[in-house]
C-alpha cells in the first residue's frame, strides 16, 4: 500500500467522528513515524479545519513530529535539579560523542531535551527509548544506544 493510500485509509477511518483530529494524528504518527506533510490537505479537508489550525495542533503537542525520529531517541532532562547536577555539560559531551546536536536526528539517533523525568534526586537524568537512566553520563547513554 502506498503512503497516499495509507493516509487516505487513516483519514477515512476517523472522518465524521467527534474529536477525530488527535486520534488521526496519533495513527499517522504510528504508521509513518511522523505526521507527513502529504497528510495535511486530506486531514484539513476531512475535518474542515485550516492548515494553520492543523499546524498549531501539531506544534503544540510534543509527541507529533514533522519528520521521522531516529530508531533511538535520547531525552535528556534540562530541569533545574538536573542542571544543578551537570546536565548541560553532559549534553555538550554527548553531542560530541554521538555527533548529533540537541533537537536533531542524525542517522539512527534523535537527541531531545525534556523538562523532568521524575528522577530529580538522581540527576542528571535521561531516557533512551523507553529506559530511564539515573546519574546519566555520555558514555552510559552511548552504550545504551549501541546495545
Amino acid at each position: 500500500m502506498s503512503q497516499a493510500e495509507r493516509i487516505s485509509e487513516i483519514v477515512a477511518c476517523h472522518r465524521g467522528r467527534e474529536g477525530a483530529l488527535l486520534p488521526m494524528l496519533h495513527e499517522l504518527q504510528a504508521a509513518f513515524g511522523c505526521v507527513p506533510v502529504e497528510a495535511h490537505k486530506p486531514i484539513c479537508a476531512a475535518l474542515g479545519i485550516t492548515a494553520a489550525e492543523l499546524q498549531g495542533v501539531i506544534a503544540f503537542y510534543e509527541d507529533f513530529r514533522a519528520a521521522p525520529q531516529g530508531r533511538h531517541v535520547i531525552r535528556v532532562c534540562r530541569a533545574e535539579a538536573c542542571q544543578a547536577m551537570g546536565a548541560e555539560a553532559m549534553i555538550a559531551r554527548l553531542e560530541r560523542a554521538l555527533g548529533v546536536r540537541l533537537g536533531e536526528t542524525v542517522g539512527a539517533v534523535t537527541l531531545e531535551a525534556v523538562y523532568c523525568l521524575g528522577l530529580c534526586a538522581c540527576g542528571p537524568a535521561a531516557q533512551v527509548d523507553d529506559r530511564l537512566i539515573a546519574r546519566a553520563t555520555p558514555e552510559r547513554l552511548a552504550e545504551e544506544v549501541r546495545a
